[in-house]
């Protein structure tokens, strides 16, 4: 027999255990993979959270490619750049602020291009940035480099840097890192959507609190300023004593009793039974709170000071403005004083605010004695003067202008003689310009119509039939601007 046959022969044998040695490790090589990319699933969809996803994703890469560090570099969608999510170690708030554009240095090259680099020399490549090594004093000998794919577009690409034991990473490792980031883009995907709907949440949680706090504290507002707006008929004070305390007394019944009459005066409970005017006025601002204003008390046993106005504004800032005005009105006028004079000096006080805000108004001291009405008008809506023969006129004079707008504008008395049962409607253009859903207003002969039918009502229903009547107009339209009606009645 020839004796090659018979080496062959001898040989096969170890050439089939080779070969299937070579199979059997091929086999554990995958499967090794096979379990490292199991494991990296698992890590990745053990966590939604994108600041422990993002860690894990850098722990598990360097563990698995067996590199001293790893990192993911986000693409910002508005602006193309990409950034450091998250960043540790002594300068991750540094590297926190670096921004790469799309092509520059390694990870921008791969962003933009969508391909993977393996790299064994970084400080020879010509596409190596220094920007962020030179930052944290990091050498990078070698890296790895591969896109983030999510839906056809680059989101980010995921690095491992410097291969331990001083050798090169391999084509091997560079498909291992592909096939890591294959499962991140999606686990990171959704981890970005959860940010996103956190944030949302966050935000609208803190805008739900910022509003009910807004919402509180206007109505702790809106209570503030009807407490400027008197109940009924009383004899006026200054500003000053409705915020004084009471003054100390040798008994503690009778200091209760001092404080309990400031309280109620304050408030205007203490009715005039036998005095023979009555007032009645109502209210209701746009807003939670607005720039309308009224007021009404006794100057002496036969003189009734009235007023009414507008504050050009609406809400918080017509309010603010409209409470000063209260205060000096309240402040300033006292028996004697005309209401000319009066709307002189509040005029010169609001224009030293250097606001540019200003106010329509129109108040009036009414003598029942004599029945003669002293007015004035600065540059607010005509009353009606509503006599008790049915007859309804516009109280005409001469109009001032609004106050705030001249420093040193002299307001003009004018004067009417009243009658027992004359009556004078006040309102403000809340009321005139109330629009329906078409955009037609009240207007001032729809209030003449409505006056002429209720001069069998009494004062104190009026301003309430108004404002429903302006409400029935409007039927369902919102109100665009505050409104107010006051009226003066001779008994």
């Amino acid at each position: 027999m020839n004796a090659l046959p018979y080496a062959l022969l001898a040989v096969l044998p170890l050439a089939g255990w080779a070969w299937s040695e070579w199979r059997r490790r091929a086999l554990e090589a995958e499967l090794s993979r096979t379990m490292q990319l199991f494991e990296v699933s698992l890590e990745m969809n053990s966590t939604i959270r994108k600041q422990d996803l993002l860690q894990r994703i850098m722990d598990t890469s360097a563990r698995a490619l067996q590199a001293e560090a790893s990192s993911v570099i986000l693409v910002d969608p508005e602006t193309g750049d990409l950034f450091f999510e998250l960043a540790t170690g002594l300068k991750g708030e540094e590297v926190r602020r670096i921004r790469l554009k799309m092509g520059e240095g390694i990870a921008g090259w791969v962003a933009e291009n969508g391909k993977s680099l393996k790299i064994d020399d970084a400080a020879g490549d010509p596409r190596w940035s220094s920007k962020v090594s030179s930052r944290v004093e990091y050498p990078t000998r070698n890296l790895l480099c591969v896109p983030i794919f999510s839906k056809g577009s680059v989101i980010g690409v995921l690095q491992v840097l410097n291969k331990r034991n001083g050798r090169h990473f391999t084509e091997r490792d560079m498909l291992l890192l592909e096939s890591i980031a294959a499962p991140t883009a999606v686990s990171l995907e959704n981890a970005m959507l959860y940010d996103a709907l956190e944030k949302s949440i966050d935000a609208l949680k803190s805008t739900v609190a910022v509003k009910e706090r807004m919402e509180s504290e206007l109505q702790i507002a809106q209570r503030i300023q009807m407490g400027f707006l008197p109940v009924r008929l009383s004899r006026g004070r200054t500003a000053p004593l409705i915020w004084q305390e009471p003054e100390e007394s040798d008994g503690e019944a009778d200091g209760a009793a001092t404080a309990t009459a400031v309280k109620e005066e304050a408030r205007g409970e203490l009715r005039e039974e036998s005095f023979p005017a009555g007032v009645s006025a109502l209210l209701r601002p746009a807003r939670e709170v607005g720039g309308d204003f009224y007021d009404y008390f006794l100057l002496d046993d036969n003189e009734l000071f009235f007023t009414l106005g507008d504050v050009s504004d609406k809400g918080i800032p017509a309010a603010l403005y409209m409470a000063m005005i209260m205060t000096l009105v309240k402040g300033r006028m006292s028996a004697g004083m005309s209401p000319g004079q009066l709307l002189t000096e509040v005029n010169r006080e609001l224009y030293k605010d250097d606001s540019t805000m200003f106010a329509t108004i129109f108040c009036g001291v009414l003598d029942v004695s004599t029945g003669m009405l002293t007015y004035c008008d600065g540059g607010h809506c005509t009353p009606f003067l509503h006599r008790s023969t049915g007859e309804i006129v516009p109280l005409l004079g001469r109009k001032c202008l609004p106050l705030g707008v001249m420093d040193d504008t002299e307001y003009a008395d004018q004067q009417e003689a009243l009658s027992a049962g004359d009556r004078i409607v006040l309102y403000t253009d809340g009321i005139t310009e109330a629009e329906d859903a078409e955009r037609r207003q009240f207007g001032s002969a729809l209030l003449h119509e409505l006056l002429a039918g209720t001069r069998e009502q009494s004062g104190e229903e009026l301003p309430r039939l108004i404002i429903e009547a302006v409400d029935l107009f409007a039927a369902g339209a919102v109100q665009s601007d505050d409104i107010a009606v006051m009226t003066v009645e001779i008994k």
